[in-house]
């Protein structure tokens, strides 16, 4: 039986329902993990497809009301892809992600594309290219309503080797952007064509990730971005979560596992110790965050609280960061700022948060105005994480209706 901790924790580091599954599983194709390198010319390009799921719009409907996601106004059936495809790693090596792509039925032609980047994910096995959740729900939801709907699931996760580079803004962007390409190879073998225009959401760490990917596509310019409507995003670390953590503003459950998870990932990137020992309480945290473990394991190998987890050394070095830890925060804090004007962004979050500070919302709106972009920030309320993202997913599926209409 669950403690009360085990649950909460499951259901934060989900972010999202566990949905029932639509139909039969029916492959298309599959194929092993190409070696070959990964250039500019087939970074993108599709190593298998599969097809879980075929669904009418009557489906589809049933489907997203079961969840608790909003219903198109006259929604399309659609079919949903688990795709693996070629990528870059955090050093810029080859590898392969996967992800979902959702087609619609009968919309074929001049589709906008909108990519939703799913909430917390430890576990591999979780992530949609494998399993239920918001991470195909939501393009599913945006396909009923005649965009083709992508999620990434990130770098390790789902049918991704290695381990999760968790909070890296720079991996969140680029395997999120080489899902776009797959998935206008992946349209183009069933007989529809995409735009080129694309829409970004995104919930939770999903948030981070929306507007590390847009802030990317308004780089380059390979894309027109036309809109982004992340939601309750943990995009400042040093300057919103840590701070809210450290003062107990957030619950101490889930604070708990976000540090440690965040510790543990940007350990690999930057170097923050030797050995475990030298920030964990109990030096068996780390194996908790290989991909493999389920919620439940992470949930019962976790204390109570950040006290109980890091050293008093550690707590005082994210609260006066130096080195690799200022390091790690500055490059991955830098979602909203820089970016080129041109695409407005709704921001939507809630002062009831207990996992995600409301502060981070604050922190990017004034990054993004000071850059000249069109941004706004809708408080969703006095509610908790989870309720924020039930309460904003309807607006942001209206406003992106909206902007392809113009």
């Amino acid at each position: 039986m669950r403690t009360p901790m085990r649950t909460r924790l499951l259901a934060l580091a989900c972010a999202g329902l566990v949905l029932a599954t639509a139909t039969a599983p029916a492959a298309l194709a599959a194929a092993a993990p190409a070696r070959e390198s990964v250039t500019i010319d087939n970074r993108g390009s599709i190593v298998s497809a599969e097809l879980p799921a075929r669904m009418t719009a009557e489906q589809v409907a049933a489907y997203l009301t079961k969840a608790g996601f909003p219903v198109p106004a006259r929604p399309q059936g659609a079919d949903l892809y688990a795709v693996v495809y070629r990528t870059i790693g955090v050093t810029g090596t080859p590898t392969t992600a996967s992800g979902v792509v959702a087609l619609p039925a009968r919309s074929r032609k001049g589709l906008w594309t909108v990519s939703y980047a799913h909430g917390t994910l430890a576990t591999r096995a979780d992530a949609g290219s494998v399993d239920d959740g918001d991470g195909r729900a939501i393009p599913l939801m945006f396909a009923a309503a005649g965009f083709a709907g992508v999620a990434p699931d990130y770098l390790g996760l789902g049918k991704g080797p290695g381990f999760h580079p968790y909070m890296d803004a720079a991996s969140e962007a680029s395997a999120s952007a080489d899902l776009l390409r797959a998935a206008g190879e992946l349209a183009g073998q069933q007989g529809r064509a995409l735009s080129g225009d694309v829409l970004v959401t995104g919930f939770s760490q999903g948030g981070h990730a929306a507007m590390a990917l847009g802030k990317a596509l308004r780089a380059d310019g390979a894309y027109r971005l036309r809109g982004a409507a992340p939601v309750s995003g943990p995009y400042h670390v040093r300057s919103a979560e840590i701070p809210a953590l450290l003062d107990g503003r957030l619950d101490p459950h889930s604070a708990t596992f976000y540090l440690a998870y965040w510790t543990v990932s940007m350990n690999r990137l930057h170097h923050f110790y030797d050995t475990p020992a030298e920030v964990f309480r109990d030096p068996a945290v780390e194996k908790l965050f290989d991909g493999e473990h389920s919620f439940e394991e992470i949930a019962a190998g976790l204390p109570a609280s950040p006290r109980d987890l890091v050293t008093a050394a550690y707590l005082e070095r994210i609260a006066k960061p130096s080195g690799a830890v200022l390091r790690a925060m500055r490059v991955n804090d830098t979602t909203c700022a820089g970016w080129r004007a041109g695409a407005p962004v709704r921001l939507f979050a809630a002062r009831g948060d207990k996992d995600v500070a409301y502060d981070n919302a604050r922190h990017c709106l004034r990054d993004l105005k000071a850059s000249g972009v069109k941004a706004s920030l809708k408080d969703v309320g006095d509610v908790d994480h989870m309720t924020s993202a039930s309460r904003s997913m309807p607006e942001v599926l209206d406003w992106f209706v909206a902007l392809r209409r113009g």
